[in-house]
């Protein structure tokens, strides 16, 4: 893979679906290389804002330049100063971007049965992996949920995409009344899935995680930190995962993730210093979470 690159990239369009924008940019420099699972970093505010902090965005699709210029797309929810502006932003604008940020979905070589689990607009990354899956002659199983269902997202282009997709809605008002994890059991053993794949909220991979582990097969989540700077200088993303050598310690999200396996990282423990974490003892114990998007 290549390395990130900073672009000043056009916004191309700007589409409403659900509670989300999705944005489409000119940037062929980020579509060049970009592959499912990694991010993009914006700066937001304009040139004379106080917010210095970039948010970060999961790639939904990548399309590198042909006839036309690259583009990218991504999907941003309204929350904070910084997606309150960036919202707003107009048809034609220009945003400094950096990327592609971070690393990918890990692919098997060999065509794997797979199920990929998207919370709310955490679906955005896991559309351009299922096309990779099946064109490289990998069953997929899809399955979606979201607190309403105006906050679900990508469901037609999942559906497209691979033939089925299964949806969930805590409130019931589309799909089935429930969680992604509802459905997920009898999702692996249809297929007979060799591997999970999940991107959504940090209580929806852990369950996802768990499920994995009671079909023993591997899960890999794309966590939803807050990544401020995306190239880990800040430190606002870290969290606490096992390595190979069973030591637990301090890993930032946007070099290091944002893919992980489910089984390494400590769920019970993201948020808090664990005494146990290797150099633990030289940390401060101030939590060091990011900021409001």
């Amino acid at each position: 893979m290549s390395g990130p690159v900073q672009e000043t990239a056009e916004i191309f369009s700007v589409q409403s679906v659900g509670e989300y924008k999705q944005f489409t940019l000119v940037a062929p420099g980020i579509a060049a290389s970009a592959r499912p699972g990694q991010f993009v970093a914006v700066s937001v505010g304009g040139e004379r804002t106080s917010m210095l902090l970039r948010r970060s965005f999961a790639l939904y699709d990548m399309t590198p330049g042909g006839e036309f210029a690259g583009t990218i797309q991504f999907v941003v929810a309204e929350n904070g100063p910084g997606t309150q502006w960036l919202v707003r932003q107009p048809t034609g604008a220009r945003l400094d971007v950096v990327g592609p940020l971070g690393t990918p979905f890990r692919r098997p070589n060999d065509p794997v049965p797979a199920v990929l689990v998207g919370g709310g607009y955490g679906t955005a990354p896991l559309i351009p992996l299922a096309r990779e899956l099946v064109a490289g002659g990998s069953a997929v199983e899809v399955v979606i949920g979201a607190s309403t269902a105006a906050r679900l997202f990508g469901e037609l282009v999942a559906r497209r995409t691979v033939g089925h997709v299964t949806v969930t809605t805590d409130d019931g008002t589309a799909g089935q009344r429930g969680l992604v994890t509802d459905p997920l059991p009898e999702l692996i053993k249809k297929i007979d899935a060799q591997v999970v794949y999940a991107c959504g909220p940090m209580g929806m991979l852990r369950a996802v995680g768990e499920v994995a582990r009671e079909h023993a097969i591997p899960a890999q989540v794309a966590v939803e930190e807050s990544m401020a700077c995306g190239i880990g200088v800040c430190m606002t993303c870290v969290l606490p995962v096992r390595g190979d050598d069973g030591r637990s310690r301090f890993v930032r999200s946007c070099v290091d993730g944002p893919v992980f396996l489910a089984d390494r990282v400590r769920w019970s423990d993201v948020g808090r210093l664990p005494d146990d974490l290797v150099g633990a003892a030289g940390m401060t114990r101030t939590p060091m979470r990011g900021g409001a998007r």
